[in-house]
């Protein structure tokens, strides 16, 4: 039972993070953002849902696995860009500080990488299920670069 658990309250904390920075940012994302000066690769809006929804899942499912595997420091590393995650919602979206989003997407960036470096070798599984999130990330530090020197 605890290992189902393991893979129920990560993916739970994944959405509810995803639900509080969605709600913390809703006014910004009426107000401010449709202001900006967008990069012409910027997704449609509905893309965002639907990627952060499989992210969020695989996110969960990946630290299910790394606690089944008792991996203590990989866990706090998964922590880590946890907390980077939901911040640059914070800085970027609710404060309106693109430069200070910049910085802490770069620092997402290298915890992301960092927990796929620290699984790597032990569960290739979780490192899989980083790679559409290291990706949405690329995606996500260029449109955060672009709006930060265009506007």
């Amino acid at each position: 039972m605890k290992r189902i658990i393991n893979y129920i309250w990560p993916v739970l904390l994944c959405f509810g993070i995803g639900f509080a920075a969605s709600r913390l940012q809703s006014e910004s994302m009426m107000e401010w953002y449709p202001n900006l000066n967008k990069s012409a690769l910027t997704p449609p809006n509905i893309a965002f849902p639907i990627a952060w929804s499989v992210i969020y899942l695989l996110m969960g499912l990946s630290l299910g696995r790394v606690l089944n595997r008792g991996d203590k420091k990989s866990a706090v590393i998964w922590m880590v860009q946890l907390v980077f995650n939901f911040l640059w919602s914070i800085l970027f979206f609710t404060m309106r500080m693109p430069f200070w989003g910049f910085i802490d997407i770069l620092l997402l960036d290298a915890s992301v990488v960092y927990f796929m470096i620290s699984v790597s070798k032990k569960d290739k599984p979780s490192l899989y299920m980083f790679i559409p999130y290291i990706l949405w990330l690329v995606i996500a530090t260029y449109l955060n670069g672009y709006i930060l020197i265009n506007n």
